[in-house]
Order: structure tokens, then sequence, then C-alpha cells
């Protein structure tokens, strides 16, 4: 089946809508960035969103499809020919300092040593291996001038390494002359961003590229591909950031590569203790690929009420953890065989010996199943208020799970889902990787407000013990929501972010700028390149008033938080 092509545009306006005045200030403060520092402005400029995960969390990389919506947060990549190197540099100098790489395409990515310039490295790697893949010609390889800028919140989990190695691809294949598909381009950005130490799955990167304006996409794997699925009408999927920073990168070892590493095992060792050979359980890599033998053995009363995977692994793997020395019996080798050739999930096992199975697989099956389950709640024809309540549920259970049994909720993020739930809130949950980041909560339309207001007044969510000193700026936004775009009773930073993100487009991609003016990017040409569209959003700027075609939805919110004091999970009053 042909893919889709990227989208390509020759001005801001064809991107941006009624937002392209704003958003401009932003490509004319990288162009000028990178003058200032390379003597020349971009001969490109190309752009990719974050996203919010509405639900499915932990399941990509085990092969199951989840639901993402992009949203209007967005990186953008100007790029230029020149020296001999490749030299990175960002707008925001001050915290992300110039790095150079060499131009070698087959160069390793150091995960040893992490920095953000990884991001780009390993997009870089990406392009070419795929060329290569597809039998193409490698085209005489220059120096690159680089420069980032991007409103995607780091470590905020709404994918802002994703958003940086997508806009990134889409920039190298204009620069180097490729023409691959979204669908080809989701597929190698979730390879390549693991050469930065992350063994993720490919939602983050299949929704930059295959998202849309003003709609949720279920997407799933083994190919990649996005299905539309259109939100009810009448309440707002709200992201509330609580500023615990999660860098996946940093912390892969201890938390998400050690998840990966604990799913594969369960894998194996349930597919050992439902009767495979050894040798057959410790080829299964994923907890998908056991449905069929699942389904053989459960099937009536065992499986009716929780599923057959799930009764297969209540009574199969014990709670608790499993050491690797009980793993290696059950399989008959030594854990590392299972993983040759991966570095990351060498880390893993070089530090921990011990591993909760039973509780992972058991978050993968039930997670897995609220997936479609909240697909088909927006696709049915019940009323609004009860496809909400629904969706709501389906959140708040999904929370649960990775609370209780993947434990990758925190403290900062329990608080914020429990201030959301005692203000308003029908379900919340993290989104994302965990461990710090961004919650996405269902509101009602007519009490978005009202819960703005708490958020802004009880804001404060406490890092670690000691939190984090002065008043620190949040982030708020939502999502399909019937009353369209509203302006909340924000500060003037805030509500000006808001405004930015009006009439967006919904996917990346590529504005190849031949002659810029001296003020703005705006006689631009785009080519073909895509990179991270999904359901782009618009970049962001923070001007302009916004419009319902958003591609979060038609509710949008974005708001300063001011953190204060440690939140309290009671009502609010009194915030004005």
């Amino acid at each position: 089946m042909a893919g889709t092509p990227i989208s390509t545009h020759s001005d801001l306006e064809s991107v941006y809508g009624e937002g392209a005045a704003a958003v401009r200030d932003r490509y004319v403060a990288l162009s000028k960035a990178h003058h200032a520092r390379f003597g020349t402005k971009p001969e490109i400029f190309a752009r990719a969103p974050g996203r919010v995960n509405l639900i499915g969390e932990h399941i990509d990389y085990e092969g199951y499809g989840v639901l993402p919506m992009a949203i209007h947060l967005d990186t953008i990549v100007g790029v230029s020919r020149g020296g001999a190197d490749l030299t990175i540099t960002n707008v925001e100098a001050h915290k992300y300092g110039d790095l150079t790489f060499s131009a070698d395409p087959d160069q390793t990515v150091d995960v040893g040593k992490h920095n953000w310039g990884n991001y780009f490295l390993a997009a870089y790697k990406g392009v070419f291996e795929t060329a290569a893949a597809k039998g193409l010609p490698r085209p005489d390889i220059s120096g690159l001038n680089v420069t980032i800028q991007g409103t995607v919140p780091t470590g905020s989990g709404l994918s802002s390494s994703a958003a940086i190695v997508c806009a990134a691809s889409v920039a190298l294949m204009h620069v180097y002359g490729f023409d691959f598909t979204k669908e080809e381009v989701s597929e190698f950005t979730a390879r390549a961003e693991r050469y930065v130490g992350v063994t993720s799955g490919g939602m983050d990167q299949a929704i930059s590229m295959l998202g849309a304006r003003g709609i949720a996409k279920l997407v799933e794997f083994d190919p990649v591909r996005a299905h539309d699925v259109p939100l009810p009408a009448g309440a707002t999927f709200v992201i509330c950031n609580s500023l615990a920073v999660s860098n996946k990168a940093e912390s892969a070892t201890g938390r998400y590569n050690l998840r990966v590493v604990e799913c594969r095992l369960a894998a194996a060792v349930l597919a050992a203790l439902l009767g495979e050979g050894r040798e057959a359980a410790r080829a299964v890599r994923t907890l998908k690929q056991l449905e069929p033998v699942v389904a053989a053995r459960y099937s009536g009363p065992k499986g009716s009420t929780a599923g057959a995977p799930l009764a297969a692994v209540h009574e199969l793997l014990h709670p608790g953890t499993y050491s690797a020395a009980e793993v290696e019996e059950i399989l008959g080798a030594p854990l590392a065989s299972l993983f040759e050739g991966d570095a990351s999930a060498a880390l893993v096992l070089a530090a921990f010996r011990d591993f909760k199975l039973h509780d992972r697989a058991a978050h993968v099956y039930s997670e897995a199943a609220r997936v479609p389950a909240f697909r088909d709640v927006c696709l049915g024809h019940g009323s609004a208020d009860e496809k909400i309540a629904a969706l709501g549920k389906l959140m708040d259970d999904s929370q649960a799970s990775c609370r209780d049994l993947y434990e990758c909720s925190c403290k900062e993020l329990d608080q914020v889902v429990a201030l959301a739930k005692a203000n308003g809130a029908i379900g919340s949950r993290l989104t994302g990787a965990g461990w710090g980041g961004c919650t996405v909560s269902l509101v009602k339309d007519e009490d978005v407000d009202a819960f703005l207001r708490v958020v802004r007044c009880r804001g404060r969510y406490l890092a670690g013990d000691g939190g984090a000193a002065g008043d620190v700026e949040g982030l708020c936004l939502g999502g399909s929501g019937e009353k369209g775009w509203q302006a909340a009773a924000a500060d003037g930073a805030a509500a000006g972010l808001m405004r930015a993100v009006r009439g967006t487009d919904s996917s990346s991609v590529l504005l190849a700028i031949i002659s810029p003016p001296a003020e703005a990017p705006a006689d631009s040409r785009t080519s073909p390149a895509g990179a991270a569209d999904g359901g782009v959003r618009a970049p962001a700027d923070r001007r302009g008033p916004p419009d319902r075609g958003d591609p979060v939805g038609q509710h949008l919110r974005l708001q300063a938080v001011q953190r204060r004091g440690p939140a309290q999970a009671g009502p609010v009053s009194g915030c004005q």
C-alpha cells in the first residue's frame, strides 16, 4: 500500500493559518541566531510537533496500539550547508550550548555522554540508514550548520525528543534529496531515537508524522498506521505539567529500559509456563506475540471477566519479584542471551537482578484492552454525558495501573491527578513515560474555567522533599471541547501562548527559504520532507488568537501556573 506523502508548504500561512503572523517571530529569531553564528540564514526550516497520549501507556513497545493526539507545541530546525562537520546550535544558547559532530553517518552515538545534540545525530544516522536500506545511493556528504528552537517543554512527557528527531529528519531529507513517506519516517525515527539509549516504542514519532488537526488517532504498528478517532463534544482534555522533570534518556536504565526488559522477560517466562518449549519461549519478544497461545488455552469463564491474557498472568505468574536465577532456571539460559546486541538491556541487567514480571504483564494486557475500549466509546452512539463518563473511568483505571502495577507515576503526578479529580475532572492520568512530566484530565466544558483557576492557585507541586525555589511557569492546555478556543483568565504571557496556536497545521512540514526578507521568512517555498507531522501542531508562537482548527482539538488551554506551596487534593475556594 502506498504511503502518505509528506506535506509541503510555500509559506507560513498555509501551515499556521491566522497564527502565522505571531509565529513568524520564532522563525525570525531562529534565522537571526543562525546568521549570527554561521554568517548565513538557513536554507530551509522543518518543524515537528509534540503529542499528548490520551490512553495506552507503555504498550507500544509491546506491539499494542495507542491513542495519542498531536499538540501545537513544536520544534523548528533550520539548516544550511557549510564547513566539514555537523555544528548544532540552539536559539536558547544559554541552556543548550553549541555542539560539533563528525559528518560521518556511520559514527556511533555516545550514550554514555548524553547531550541534547544526540537527538539530531540520531536523526542523521536514521536518514542515511533508511536510504541505504532502500538501495539509494549515498549523496556527497558535506558539513551542516543547524539551529534549533522548540516550545515542547523538555522532560514533560510531551515528546520533545521525538519532535527534535522528526523535525531534524525532515530537514535532512530535503538537504540530501531523499523522499520518504510519513509512514517510513515514523518507522525510522522510532528506531533512530533508540541511539540515544532509550528502547522506545513508536507512538511519539508516529503521531508526530500522522496526526491530524482536531482529532485523536488510534496508532497501530507492524506496519505503522493511524485511524481517526473523533473526540466527543462537551468536554476538554486539559494537560497539566507537574513540573517534576522526567528526562527519559538520562534515567532510562533504572526506569524506562528496565520496564522494557521486564516485559520481555515476562513474555518469555509466560510462554514457557504456557507449555512452549524453552527455545521457543526465549524467542518471544513481546507480550502481544503470546495472544494466540493464550487464546488457545484460556476461554470461557477463565477469560470472560478480565480477558484471557490477564487470566494467564494471574494464574501463571506469581506476584512480587522474580530473581534473575529464577528466570534463568525457567528459560534454561542466561538472561544476557535473550538480549544479545542490545546495549541498553545489558546496562539494565548489570544494574538489576530482580524483576516484577506479574505486575508489568498485568499492566500491559489491561492497558492494551483500554485502548480499543476508548476508541469504541468515542465512535459509539451513546449520549455525550455517557461517553464522557466512560472515557473518564478508562483514564482513571489507566492511572491506577500505571501507578500500582507499572510504577511509572510519582508523588508529583499523583498530587496533580488527585487535585484534578477533587476539582471537577471526570478522569485524570499521567501521560507519556511518567516518573514526572504531565497529566491529562478530562473536564466538562462548563467546568474548565474553574478547573484552571484551581490549577493556577494550587499548582505548586514539590519536586522531591525540597521542591523548587521561586515561582515556576507551568502549562495547561486542553483538547476537544465544543466551546471552541477561549482565553482563560491567565496572565499575559500565558494567554499569548494560547493565542499563538490559532490555525496551525496538523502535520510537520519543511519550509525551504530561498531569499527570506530582512524581517521575516515570509517568502518561503517548501520542499518535501516531512517530518513530524502527526498531528502537528503549529508551532506555537505566542500571539494571535487561536481558532477551532488546532490539532489538539477545538478547545486548548495554555496558562501560567504559579507554584507556591504543596498541592492539596481537596476542592479549592477563593482562587481568583
